[in-house]
């Protein structure tokens, strides 16, 4: 199997239709092992069956990575119970309703340092805090998504959040590969998840994304998930510093396809129709 003997910590799973349970999933049939990380007790009473799934009952830890005092304590847990993992997996971002509504130019300081803090300053954190535990030939993978890249209605601030983490991302890979430590992101295409809940018109989105991507359809947790199983394989073992697209093609279209009718008349097509 293409992860066994691999150990690692998936950080940010909610729930089974996450898409870091998706990475988990595929790692774990692939042989890892796995610990996962819950925000609080409301979670832990959430992700305990999901542990028990994954196969990593005993090693379901606390970690709000708004507190220092959390990620320190997991690495000890990590190191007691694992001793050095081969992967990090971060699946964490949040900003304020506020930050995703509205104008953009009325988004207030604090809604901006939230958003930057967990979304992005945690990645730096978590790999700090976890790098003495970590060996010498490691994967750390985060999530991202195209609004980091170009405009997407109602995405406002974690958009800007997304393109820092992917700055993060290249500045991490060059400074760490020294360390033999390799660092990627995926951009995956929009999915029903609990934190695409808080994006307005999430399913017009999707829609969207299904009627104007090459392959005309969404993508699944199951598809990321072997994505982000092979970033963190040794078959990625010469990929850093990449933004890896999951999204059906969407990234690569500058505009919507077009159709024609008997009197050649233009139409933007949808779902694969005029």
């Amino acid at each position: 199997m293409i992860m066994k003997g691999k150990k690692g910590v998936i950080l940010g799973i909610a729930n089974n239709k996450s898409i870091a349970y998706g990475i988990a999933k595929q790692c774990q049939e692939q042989g890892a092992e796995i610990a996962i990380t819950f925000l609080n007790e409301r979670f832990e009473k959430k992700l305990a069956p999901i542990a028990e799934d994954l196969g990593c009952s005993g090693k379901l830890y606390p970690c709000d990575v708004s507190n220092p005092d959390e990620i320190k304590a997991l690495k000890e847990s990590l190191e007691k119970d694992m001793g050095e993992i081969d992967f990090i997996v971060h699946s964490i971002a949040f900003a304020p309703k506020e930050g995703l509504t509205g104008r953009f130019t009325d988004i207030t300081k604090d809604a901006f340092e939230v958003a930057m803090n967990i979304s992005v300053y945690s990645l730096i954190e978590i790999t700090q805090v976890l790098k003495p535990i970590m060996s010498k030939n490691s994967s750390v993978l985060t999530l991202s998504y195209y609004g980091g890249d170009k405009y997407i209605p109602n995405y406002n601030l974690m958009g800007v959040a997304k393109a820092a983490l992917e700055m993060t991302v290249k500045y991490m890979a060059e400074d760490l590969g020294k360390d033999g430590i390799r660092v990627n992101a995926i951009s995956a295409g929009p999915i029903k998840t609990l934190a695409a809940a808080g994006i307005g018109e999430f399913r017009f989105m999707l829609k969207w994304n299904e009627a104007h991507s090459p392959m005309k359809k969404n993508v699944t947790t199951t598809e990321v998930g072997n994505s982000g199983m092979y970033l963190l394989s040794d078959l990625s073992s010469a990929v850093t510093g990449e933004v890896h697209y999951v999204d059906g093609g969407y990234n690569i279209m500058g505009m919507p396809a077009v159709s024609f009718d008997e009197e050649g008349k233009q139409s933007i097509a949808w779902n694969g129709e005029k």
